[in-house]
């Protein structure tokens, strides 16, 4: 059971007299199950998502065992994983300290002994043979209590429950303690398995605190004036003192707010970053002096210094002290250089390093690698004409590395700079596509692509050795990825894992340069991953069904929608199959999303049963097109618009107009790797409506299903 999103008004749900309250704890979401058993009780314990973490925490086990060999039924525990301070109180999920991801045994255990755990039970679900989730919460706690009593010691825990009024008092002792909320729940509620019900709210408890603004970074999409404020603070003593960098914050801004600030911000430019060291944001930074200050919401500070969930509240009335100022500065006279982040962006010369091998690549240093028909390579039609010739200068500095065979280093616009290797080795052997190729295609395609997949977790599946070499899926961002590379957990992610963020062209080439052929995004971006940005219809022939049946298929689902007045956006998977996207107002649950998409699937398939399904049984499909909307669930990916994919004619996901669907000769492999630029040249960007375009009114257009249906 999952608790619903914060509410924002507390104080009436503070004072309900028929709420329980408890803390929000920042750790490890697990059931656990303990056996009594001999010679020794059997233990456990599940993420929420299913896989069996028993390994990653011994310590508990050994806990949990112990309390096992008290117990005269088996039991199922709901609770917490989390970390303890010197003075065995739960601290932030980070200092858990990647335990979940751990596999040897020396290097688990080795955690274990210097953060210390404590599983912290807030529900009782089974007891012996009892089933207890169809008893009220009070009920459940009770028996809890009776189940844990007297076992309960520092690393086996029951959660602190307050009733009614007191919710308030709770409160404010969270706020005082900074404790990252609390749940408020339903005290006659059920155990719903699975579901997220308003039945359990969660309360944050977001921190204030004013910040110095060093600089803000290029807006994104319609986004005008700036996309975020890079902030800081000082750190250090005398003439040692500088401002570090805490982070972006991007969200809280009204346009208005937009346009004073950056009317502030352009009387303060300077040329070089006021922070020590220098941050590498995802987007074009910009700095200013730094004599502002902005009020800002966030619920912590990270393990390694950066603000969690910042969000604008205002400008302070007053500018920074001059001797603040001045010690933000780096002094009253610090030296500035006369280059602007585009003259430094890129070298002058093509040049090798003391590395041997290792080159860095500037400018002028090759004419552009022309495509197997001979034609040199054309920018996506619609892309801006200085974006195109810095993104052309990325992808020459990719053909000396890989025509000279060697590993080196790619600087893109910005400052940001990639190492690349093994850029000529073959990824599709059929075509002779190389590693490199896949590094321009993302590079041309970036203006279109980045909108597609920012903000958005990532997950990766990589070829070291091409599309006929062995692959695997990786969730988990690489421990050192490039500085400037965004990575973040997302909010309510039992497994915690962080994840690569796209958005930024070094997120995009760092991907394909760990063989990351295809761009795999979330429907939801990292900062409200429980509602979906966007839903999708994948449609999946079965073996032995032509593309022009999917065609078919898909033709009916856009007569559907357009009848409905639903927007939507069409393009090849780049495999066999097409995806028919439609972008959700802001807030729509998964849930509803799926539930959406599940009703026109249903309306296509039960129009047209010789054509489509939605039967979940693959042995009882037949010959059709099966309509997928159960891709719809938080943690699901698609490949994206513009993605390349793994597959013998190197297709390439393409969005397509409406109209191209009544073509008899439209098949996924007139898309691919070398024949996607000059597609893209001439069409440009048809993903556009996805990002910039109307969204869906769910309660409008149920309206008219129903009207439809009747």
């Amino acid at each position: 059971m999952l608790a619903s999103p914060d509410p924002g008004h507390h104080d009436r749900l503070l004072a309900s007299p028929t709420r329980v309250f408890e803390r929000k704890h920042d750790g490890i979401r697990a059931l656990v199950v303990v056996e009594p058993a001999h010679p020794q009780p059997r233990v456990v314990i599940w993420s929420r998502n299913g896989h069996d973490k028993s390994a990653q925490f011994p310590d508990i086990v050994r806990v949990l065992q112990q309390f096992g060999g008290r117990l005269k039924a088996p039991v199922m525990l709901d609770g917490e994983i989390v970390a303890l301070d010197a003075r065995r109180e739960p601290v932030s999920f980070t200092y858990l300290g990647g335990r979940l991801h751990l596999t040897g045994e020396q290097a688990i255990e080795q955690r274990a002994r210097t953060t210390p755990a404590a599983f912290i039970a807030f529900d009782l679900l089974r007891d012996g043979g009892d089933d207890l989730r169809g008893l009220s919460l009070v009920d459940r706690k009770a028996r809890l209590e009776r189940v844990i009593g007297t076992n309960a010691n520092e690393h086996l825990r029951m959660s602190e429950v307050v009733a009614g009024s007191d919710g308030r008092r709770l409160y404010e002792r969270a706020q005082r303690e900074q404790w990252e909320g609390l749940i408020a729940k339903d005290a006659a509620s059920r155990y719903d398995t699975g579901k997220r019900s308003p039945a359990w709210i969660k309360i944050k408890l977001p921190r204030t605190a004013s910040f110095i603004v060093g600089g803000w970074t290029d807006p994104r999409e319609a986004r005008q004036h700036f996309g975020a404020l890079l902030v800081g603070d000082l750190v250090g003593e005398g003439r040692g003192r500088v401002l570090r960098y805490l982070g972006a914050v991007g969200t809280g801004f009204s346009d208005a707010e937009l346009a004073r600030v950056a009317g502030l911000l352009d009387a303060r430019a300077i040329e070089t970053s006021p922070f020590v060291p220098a941050p590498k944001p995802p987007e074009r930074p910009h700095w200013v002096r730094p004599d502002l200050r902005a009020r800002v919401r966030f619920t912590e500070v990270t393990r390694d210094g950066m603000l969690r969930h910042p969000v604008y509240l205002g400008l302070e009335d007053a500018a920074l002290p001059a001797s603040e100022g001045a010690a933000a500065r780096g002094g009253d006279d610090p030296a500035r250089s006369t280059a602007s982040p585009a003259d430094a962006a890129v070298p002058s010369a093509l040049k090798a390093t003391a590395a041997g091998r290792r080159v860095v690549v500037g400018a002028g240093t090759s004419a552009p690698r022309r495509n197997r028909r001979g034609r040199e390579p054309v920018p996506p039609h619609g892309v801006e004409p200085a974006t195109a010739s810095a993104l052309e200068l990325v992808c020459r500095q990719l053909d000396v590395l890989e025509g000279a065979r060697r590993d080196g280093r790619v600087s893109l616009p910005g400052g940001d700079v990639l190492d690349v290797t093994n850029l000529a080795k073959v990824f599709w052997p059929v075509q002779g596509f190389t590693k490199g190729d896949l590094l321009r295609h993302y590079a041309r395609v970036s203006p279109f692509l980045l909108p597609a997949v920012a903000d958005r977790p990532l997950v990766m599946k990589r070829y070291p050795n091409g599309i006929s070499g062995k692959a695997f899926y990786q969730h988990r961002a690489p421990d050192d990825p490039p500085r400037g590379v965004r990575v973040a957990v997302a909010d309510g992610d039992d497994d915690r894992v962080p994840r690569i963020i796209g958005g930024s062209l070094l997120a995009l080439l760092y991907m394909a340069q760990l063989a990351s052929i295809s761009q795999d995004p979330w429907f939801s971006a990292i900062d409200t991953p429980h509602v979906a940005h966007e839903a999708a219809l994948d449609l999946d022939p079965m073996p032995g069904v032509p593309f022009s049946q999917v065609r078919d298929v898909a033709r009916a689902i856009r007569d559907v929608l357009h009848a409905l007045e639903i927007p939507a956006c069409a393009k090849t998977s780049g495999s066999s199959g097409l995806h028919i996207y439609i972008p959700m107002t802001a807030g729509t649950p998964y849930e509803a999303a799926q539930t959406f998409c599940r009703i026109i699937a249903t309306v296509v398939a039960t129009q047209y049963p010789t054509l489509a399904t939605v039967e979940r049984s693959v042995g009882a499909r037949g010959r059709v097109v099966y309509i997928d909307y159960l891709q719809n669930i938080e943690g699901k990916t698609l490949a994206t618009a513009y993605a390349v994919r793994a597959n013998d004619f190197a297709g390439v996901s393409t969005p397509l107009r409406w109209e191209e669907l009544d073509r008899l000769d439209l098949h996924p492999e007139d898309f691919t790797l070398e024949t996607s630029a000059a597609r893209f040249a001439e069409v440009g960007d048809l993903w556009r409506p996805m990002s910039a375009g109307p969204r869906l009114d769910l309660r409008a257009a149920m309206d008219r299903i129903g009207r439809l249906l009747g």
